[in-house]
């Protein structure tokens, strides 16, 4: 009979997932983080677009 130690949890996290990548969606498949502001009007958009304007665009 031994007396080993229960072992430790494992972290869920650090499980091996051996799913498909491409059948989830990845961030850059959205718009979201492209510069699109869900708050903004068209007036703030103008703004925005004059404000980043390079230089050599006047």
């Amino acid at each position: 009979m031994s007396t080993a130690p229960a072992p430790e949890p494992r972290d869920p996290k650090a499980a091996l997932i051996f799913d498909d990548p491409l059948n989830q969606q990845s961030s850059d498949d959205t718009d979201r983080g492209w510069g699109e502001r869900a708050d903004a009007d068209s007036a703030a958009d103008l703004k925005r677009f004059l404000d980043e304007k390079p230089p050599h665009h006047i």
